[in-house]
């Protein structure tokens, strides 16, 4: 398979005489409150990248009614003045983007360690429960616990900017 990159070779079949490339799955990413603000309010143009995998396939947004539910009681505090259009453009331009994940919570899940806010846990459930692959967050409390060892095998939790250069 000459001139195939390295990497893409696991996802190549052959038909007849002619390697067929098949699109690596794009990353399974939960964003939380935070980061959706700086995206899809105010277009925070350190992260526009951050958006652009999204929209481009690279990355697969995940969330679920819980964490869409957050995004729009945020979106309506009065410290963002934000109109009713406002708000459902940028509900609607997540929503557009994003995977909503419908399953149950498996009945056998691997155990999370507790977040000391606990309106952040649904995060973290979330990337476990979606097998996302990062969790981006600017939160100090979800950020403690990707210091130690307990999300090992499940995710990663990156800020916005690490998540800019992660591989």
């Amino acid at each position: 398979m000459t001139g195939v990159d390295p990497e893409r070779k696991a996802g190549a079949e052959s038909q007849g005489s002619t390697p067929v490339l098949r699109a690596a799955a794009p990353l399974r990413v939960v964003l939380d409150t935070n980061v959706l603000v700086s995206l899809y309010v105010f277009a925070d143009s350190r992260f526009a990248t951050l958006r652009a995998r999204i929209e481009n396939g690279e990355w697969q947004a995940v969330t679920n009614d819980a964490c869409f539910r957050e995004f729009r009681r945020v979106l309506g505090y009065p410290l963002f003045a934000l109109t009713e259009v406002q708000q459902a453009d940028a509900l609607a331009a997540y929503a557009a983007s994003a995977m909503h994940h419908r399953d149950p919570a498996p009945t056998v899940a691997a155990a999370l360690p507790r977040c000391k806010d606990r309106d952040d846990q649904k995060f973290l459930e979330l990337a476990r429960d979606s097998k996302a692959g990062w969790l981006v967050t600017a939160d100090k409390a979800l950020l403690r616990l990707a210091r130690g060892e307990k999300l090992r095998g499940l995710f990663r939790i990156l800020t916005p900017e690490a998540a800019l250069t992660a591989k």
